[in-house]
Order: structure tokens, then C-alpha cells, then sequence
């Protein structure tokens, strides 16, 4: 099995998250880990209008895209 290098660089550049002191920035398995253990997603699941509000509940989620997969 190989080994994953997490690309922080490449993940930064990439990053829609507006919350400066995030200290998981970069570091996609870590967001993902910490978002969900608060029942949320992180940024990269939201437009930037819904992740400027910083509201990432999975309710937000639902709401927000149960309306565009119409």
C-alpha cells in the first residue's frame, strides 16, 4: 500500500474558508474530522454566500442544496 502526502499547499489554494484562525486550514482530513464531530461540514461543502455566515450544520446543507438538485 503507498503512502498519501497530504498536499497543504495545493489543499490551501483551494480553500474557501473565510475563518481566519482556522488551524486546520489546509489539512482537508482534519477539517473533515472536526466539522463532523460537531454534526457540520466544512467550507468546501457551501457556496461562498452560506459559508461567509459560517452556518455549516448539515440542516444548512440539506436546505441549501434540496433546492438546487431540483
Amino acid at each position: 500500500m503507498s503512502q498519501r502526502i497530504c498536499k497543504m499547499e495545493e489543499n490551501l489554494r483551494n480553500c474557501p474558508c473565510t475563518w481566519e484562525p482556522c488551524p486546520r486550514k489546509g489539512v482537508c482530513c482534519e477539517c473533515l474530522r472536526y466539522h463532523w464531530s460537531h454534526r457540520e461540514l466544512p467550507a468546501c461543502f457551501f457556496p461562498p454566500e452560506i459559508e461567509r455566515t459560517y452556518d455549516r450544520s448539515l440542516k444548512r446543507f440539506i436546505e441549501y442544496w434540496s433546492k438546487r438538485v431540483k
